[in-house]
């Protein structure tokens, strides 16, 4: 299986940053919102989307801008997570007997 670096890259990196913005203007409009809520209840494994994640995935680490565009559409789909407390505190510790 060829490695994502061997292909040639299907958008550029200006060309990535315009569409995350597009993409992000259009989910956060107000009368998209319940198409929104649709596709997150219909959402499946859609290969377009797993391309055009890893090719923008690629580019985080090269653009701060790609980076932080990409983080504002990954929060319009992946609710916020809290980590579990970790520590004796939270009983997270086992005792030595």
């Amino acid at each position: 299986m060829a490695s994502a670096s061997t292909q040639p890259a299907a958008l550029s990196a200006e060309q990535a940053k315009v569409v995350l913005a597009e993409v992000i203007q259009a989910f956060s409009a107000p009368e998209n919102a319940v198409r929104m809520d649709e596709a997150r209840d219909n959402a499946c494994n859609d290969m377009g989307v797993l391309k055009f994640a890893r090719l923008v995935k690629s580019y985080e680490a090269q653009d701060p801008e790609i980076a932080s565009l990409s983080g504002k559409l990954k929060a319009l789909f992946l609710p916020p997570m809290t980590l579990p407390p970790h520590g004796p505190a939270a009983g997270g510790s086992v005792a030595a007997s």
